[in-house]
């Protein structure tokens, strides 16, 4: 046998120097929608609080936000999550959320994978039957319940915060679209709901949209964000802020699902589930209109074809507004385990990004 394939063959492993950064993640993905879960060599964060973690990750390391989600170790769409202490002795641990144009206030696909993974790493004391996780991300604390059957997580649902709706049949006109008819909601962010029946537009919610619902997704937000000042949180200016655009067909789908949901959020991400966040804004949005009960369930599918089911668990005051407790399930996966290394003389070491 050749000896330079031989070396190839016996010489497997790369030792980094001595002066390189090495990040050791977990990637996953829940419904397609990727979550690169950061474990071990990020510097400490300081704070006390699961909000004041993310501030000082702005502010001090957010290179290594866009090292760790933009290309060459990620891309335009990717997704990550910190782990943290939580807010107090009750919760499990804490989580902030990481993608390409900063840091979100809530995710739901994370909250799905992340309880997979603490069953599966054993991070808590695995049981048959439900486990319970209390994870607290920015937005407030979130109840996960990991259903174990023979040692393997068959699916994870969770509590998101209250959620609300701000309101219904808005009106933002729109360049290159007119007037655009949609909801405001809150799931743990903010979201404008674009319902596709009630506008006119020459796209749908296949893949082969993609580009349109990128381009009009983000035209939408920006429109949204600058005529409607309503967009605050009752109680954290840090959440005030609109974080995405959500495409829907309402009509039941060729797949029996009940509708379909594609979302645009952050600097036009294009979520591969169906989007837990913004499913929890849609629950309060469906009670308000009178389209769903305690008890009901509601799967919406995603561009992917991936479901998550929504249905509501509880109504509450929540400043100004009636809110919903909403439930949503999923399941995720594990697709690999990755060190990621920082060159300190490579020109791109903070990364790139190209649509």
């Amino acid at each position: 046998m050749h000896n330079t394939y031989q070396n190839i063959r016996f010489k497997t492993e790369f030792v980094p120097h001595k002066d390189w950064l090495q990040i050791k993640t977990i990637d996953m993905h829940t419904g397609g929608e990727p979550l690169r879960v950061i474990l071990d060599g990020f510097p400490e964060l300081r704070g006390n609080s699961v909000l004041e973690y993310r501030r000082y990750c702005k502010e001090n390391f957010d290179q290594l936000r866009t090292a760790l989600m933009f290309e060459p170790r990620g891309h335009a769409d990717m997704y990550g999550c910190i782990l943290l202490p939580p807010n107090d002795d009750d919760g499990d641990f804490g989580i902030i959320f990481l993608h390409n144009e900063g840091y979100s206030t809530m995710c739901g696909h994370a909250i799905i994978a992340i309880s997979t993974l603490a069953v599966d790493m054993h991070w808590i004391d695995v049981k048959e039957g439900d486990n319970i996780i209390k994870i607290d991300a920015p937005c407030g604390r979130i109840t996960a319940f990991a259903n174990v059957a023979h040692g393997q997580v068959t699916g994870v649902r969770f509590h998101c915060v209250p959620s609300f709706v701000v309101g219904l049949d808005r009106k933002v006109d729109v360049e290159g679209l007119g007037t655009v008819t949609y909801d405001l909601a809150y799931g743990g962010a903010f979201y404008a709901y674009v319902d596709m029946e009630k506008n006119n537009f020459n796209f749908d919610l296949s893949r082969s949209s993609y580009r349109a619902l990128i381009t009009n997704g983000m035209a939408i937000k920006q429109a949204v964000m600058k005529a409607d000042k309503n967009i605050l949180h009752p109680f954290e200016e840090d959440l005030s802020f609109l974080y995405g655009t959500i495409f829907i067909d309402h009509k039941k789908q060729a797949s029996g699902n009940d509708s379909r949901n594609v979302c645009i959020f952050a600097e036009g991400e294009v979520d591969r589930c169906p989007t837990g966040s913004g499913v929890s804004g849609r629950m309060a949005i469906h009670k308000a209109r009178g389209e769903i009960d305690f008890g009901e369930t509601m799967c919406i599918e995603s561009i992917t074809d991936s479901v998550f089911k929504g249905s509501i668990v509880s109504e509450e005051d929540y400043g100004l507004f009636k809110a919903v407790i909403p439930q949503v399930e999923g399941t995720a996966h594990i697709t690999g385990m990755q060190t990621f290394v920082i060159d300190t003389d490579d020109p791109m070491k903070n990364g790139f990004i190209l649509r």
